[in-house]
């Protein structure tokens, strides 16, 4: 890196830090705390009942406060990064980070503690004394070996999970990553030669990890700053070191090299020369973990050992050994059964759960937020990213199971597999909600059919449908075109092996689709040659016919193009006197719930008989959801107090509405302020038949239906599920263009599950 663009590196980081605000942390409240009695229940009086309540039982601390979901990230800040003793104040930005990555990828809460404290022994007395306060204890950055004598003692007197996580977070990552690289290499743990270099806490425990794994004690060689760790060595030994001390005398790390199978560095760079790699065992296994520099850049390990498996400690290689793989989530599992401490059994679910994950299909979100990488199994993705949702779901379970089966849970779980529908449901912010969906859809088998089958979000959406429902996927596209995108995106699903192809280029079926499009639009001046035309161009025309002559159910198109022009094609080939687009809904999950949205997109300025249609279909589409619709209409004028020409169009709509016996609570029309704030509504119009906040809203033109949709994602952190087609009996869906893989899952249940039931 050149020095300009060092400097503006450090700058930008610097800058990261200061604004807006300085540092990387706040404290918000939970409870409101609007008036005097929000005052007397959070303070004096009311917060004496809480205190009395845990006196009397101890084990309600997790009922009445935030200390079972919060961990104390504690450090004196001896050994901090690759920055060494810089003081307890200096490592405080490290801390801080630390605590940001507990809420980002395991929703814990966290206060950093930076301790002016060398002595190890008052060190533990101190964070032991904070038992009261914490579910859990984070130590960090602390010199070996004062840390291994702070660890032991926090563990033997403190009754919650403590856990170092340099030693056993460093561990547990390279555990997960030798286990694939041993799975891809054909090795065992019981046959490889091990040379490690640093004798700190992370390579202690990491070895001390391998052997648990099956590592022989006889087969591993430790070198530090004195080179070889061997019997009757005095300069700088401490126990830990001692008990991987071989035989012999004196030797160096160029002695013990030959044959080696693993090299597992932990210490500075440049320590492992090329010429020591060309000595070790074919397809040598080497982790190369120092940082900023490992121990020997890959590129030149692979010069001369063209096979060879790495790892690192950064992120601009594959491979990259992460800390953040495991200590959100082993934390997670062992808060949320109350486990007393984390043990080997649990560190070993961690590993298993992590390496599993790996070698599974690459999920759809870790594959966008690493782009242009290849995450498919194998030399260059032996662990997962940090940023794959699926982590916390798996590893937390795994953790949670193993504490409950060695009998260290204070609360084990009743159900595992909703404790991980729940956790999942925590990062994949739509499963919770889609869950009644994907239920309905399990039972019954449908055909979906994909228009744009060769977008990489179909392919992963396709291949996630195989996984976790019963439908069945459709792609029209090339089949080589689709089949080198799923190679090169890691999928393991082939065209034709596990779904079926429409070839729009050569498809035995062509003749029967273009002459029934034919037949369909030949008095709306389509002649032959236009359908042939057509059948060979347009895949949303071809899903459409599809559906239409029963070769499948539903068909979901517009991950490419404009809204409108899609609806055309389904319009023509779907739409008759029963079938008829009646209006799209938006789903928006917003941090305080779920939010239906219409029409956001089929009609521009729709007649009262229109918006009353949207009104109902939308009531339909929410109770398959497990909701009860109560829908409002909302217009710029407010319970008739202006005559403008949506309120004009918004009160015709409620005359609709009353006209018959509805099942779901409707009011209108009304300012959006008014649906959404009861304690508005009430004082405008007192006697409104609905109760509490309206969770669909339905606007008289698609601009505003539109623009709050799309504020709402940007600006409020809306997660959109849709929008659904109403109106065509579930049998075409428009997706918007900015759609995931797993917002193409999501319409891929609602679109393989049955309407009817909801009218």
């Amino acid at each position: 890196m050149t020095d300009d663009k060092h400097a503006a590196a450090r700058q930008a980081a610097l800058d990261y830090h200061r604004l807006p605000k300085p540092g990387k942390l706040e404290i918000r409240a939970t409870k409101p705390m609007a008036n005097g009695r929000d005052l007397s229940r959070a303070y004096s009086p009311g917060v004496a009942e809480a205190c009395l309540e845990i006196r009397d039982d101890p084990a309600t601390a997790r009922d009445y406060t935030a200390r079972a979901n919060l961990v104390a990230v504690v450090s004196n800040g001896t050994a901090v990064l690759g920055l060494g003793n810089i003081g307890a104040l200096a490592s405080k930005p490290v801390m801080e980070g630390k605590a940001v990555l507990f809420k980002k990828f395991a929703n814990i809460d966290c206060f950093d503690i930076e301790l002016n404290c060398a002595d190890p022994e008052k060190l533990a007395d101190i964070v032991c004394a904070l038992e009261p306060t914490f579910g859990a204890i984070n130590l960090e950055d602390i010199k070996a070996p004062d840390c291994f004598i702070v660890e032991r003692l926090c563990r033997e007197r403190m009754n919650i999970p403590v856990f170092h996580d340099d030693q056993h977070g460093t561990a547990i990552v390279v555990g997960a990553a030798a286990t694939n690289a041993l799975r891809v290499a054909g090795k065992d743990w019981a046959d490889i030669k091990v040379v490690s270099t640093g004798g700190g806490a992370a390579g202690i425990a990491c070895l001390d990890m391998l052997l648990k794994l099956g590592v022989r004690r006889e087969n591993v060689w430790l070198c530090d700053l004195h080179g070889l760790v061997h019997e009757g060595r005095e300069a700088d030994m401490t126990p830990q070191k001692a008990a991987y001390a071989q035989p012999g005398g004196p030797r160096a790390l160029g002695d013990v090299i030959d044959g080696a199978d693993l090299f597992l560095g932990l210490s500075g760079p440049g320590v492992l020369k090329a010429e020591m790699v060309a000595r070790m065992a074919p397809g040598p296994i080497i982790f190369a973990l120092a940082n900023p520099n490992p121990e020997i850049d890959p590129d030149i390990a692979r010069s001369v050992a063209p096979g060879a498996l790495i790892a690192s400690g950064r992120s601009d290689f594959p491979n990259q050994v992460n800390n953040v793989l495991c200590f959100p989530f082993i934390f997670r599992g062992a808060l949320d059964v109350g486990a007393t401490e984390i043990n080997d059994e649990m560190k070993l679910a961690c590993i298993e759960g992590i390496a599993a994950l790996a070698r599974a299909t690459t999920s759809a979100e870790a594959a966008a937020a690493y782009q242009g990488e290849q995450l498919t199994f194998g030399p260059d993705y032996l662990i997962p990213k940090p940023f794959d949702p699926r982590l916390m779901g798996v590893v937390a379970t795994a953790v949670a199971r193993a504490a409950m089966e060695t009998g260290v849970a204070t609360r084990p779980l009743d159900d595992l597999a909703a404790y991980k529908l729940r956790l999942d449901g925590s990062v994949f912010r739509s499963a919770m909600l889609m869950r009644p969906i994907f239920e309905a859809a399990a039972k019954v088998n449908r055909r979906i059919v994909f228009a744009e089958g060769e977008d990489e979000r179909v392919l992963r959406a396709a291949n996630a449908m195989l996984e976790e429902t019963t439908d069945i996927p459709i792609l029209i596209g090339r089949p080589d075109v689709i089949e080198a995108r799923a190679e090169r995106s890691g999928l393991a699903i082939r065209p034709d092996r596990d779904f079926q192809i429409v070839n729009p280029e050569d498809d035995p079926r062509y003749r029967e689709y273009w002459t029934t499009y034919h037949a369909i639009m030949q008095r709306r001046g389509v002649t032959p040659d236009i359908a042939k035309a057509i059948m060979r161009t347009n895949t949303t025309a071809i899903g459409a016919v599809m559906v239409h002559l029963g070769q499948a159910d539903s068909m979901i198109c517009g991950t490419l193009g404009q809204y409108l022009w899609h609806l055309n094609y389904i319009t023509q080939v779907l739409g008759d006197a029963t079938h008829r687009a009646t209006g799209a809904l938006s789903l928006m999950i917003l941090e305080d719930g779920p939010l239906f949205i219409a029409d956001t997109y089929v009609n521009p300025v729709p007649t009262p008989r229109q918006i009353a249609d949207t009104a109902i279909g939308a009531a339909r589409h929410v109770r398959r959801f497990g909701l009860e619709p109560r829908v409002a209409l909302c217009s710029h004028s407010q319970f008739g107090n202006y005559d403008c020409d949506t309120g004009l169009r918004m009160r015709a709509a409620l005359d609709i509405l009353d006209s018959e016996e509805r099942s779901f609570v409707y009011e209108g029309e009304m300012h959006a302020d008014a649906a959404m704030d009861p304690a508005v509504r009430d004082r405008l119009f007192p006697n409104s038949r609905m109760q509490g906040p309206a969770n669909v809203l339905v606007f008289a033109n698609t601009d505003a239906a539109s623009g709050v949709s799309n504020i709402l994602k940007v600006k409020a952190n809306g997660l959109e599920v849709g929008p659904i087609l109403m109106g065509m009996g579930n049998r075409a869906h428009i997706v918007t263009n900015a759609i995931t893989a797993r917002g193409l899952l999501n319409m891929s249940a609602i679109a393989g599950t049955p309407v009817a039931a909801y009218g």
